[in-house]
């Protein structure tokens, strides 16, 4: 019987350490991730997008070369600049995932769902025309 009271005690430290770790994990993905911002650019470099970690748009460059757009395609190439960054952010949050918590914990599936669900990949066309970024 005692040794069953022990083996039980050692099981609920194991289980609580174990517990403290993972929130530990957790915490320092959050800090990390809300560190993050990512940035994009058009394929001439006249328009340069930044994001940050919540995916809004911190700083957004543009050339005098944009004076030239029509105002519907300046509206696109921005757009589609601002788009990349926030696919290049997803990706950053994918590799701080893994380095703290694991893509398959149920913290990391949940953290990349949510990126990957807001910010999905775009396609290759609207990839090359927001160009390769910084």
């Amino acid at each position: 019987m005692l040794h069953d009271i022990d083996a039980a005690a050692d099981w609920l430290d194991s289980w609580a350490a174990g517990v403290s770790a993972q929130a530990e994990r957790a915490a320092a993905l959050s800090r990390r991730v809300a560190g993050l911002t990512a940035s994009a650019a058009s394929a001439d470099g006249s328009i340069g997008v930044t994001v940050a970690a919540s995916g809004q748009v911190e700083k957004l460059e543009l050339d005098d070369r944009v004076q030239r757009l029509p105002g519907a395609e300046l509206a696109r190439q921005i757009m589609a600049v601002m788009r990349s960054a926030q696919g290049k952010l997803a990706s950053r949050v994918a590799d701080e995932v893994q380095a703290t918590v694991g893509a398959d914990s149920e913290t990391g599936r949940a953290v990349l769902h949510s990126f990957e669900s807001r910010f999905p990949r775009q396609d290759e066309d609207a990839a090359d025309s927001a160009g390769d970024g910084r």
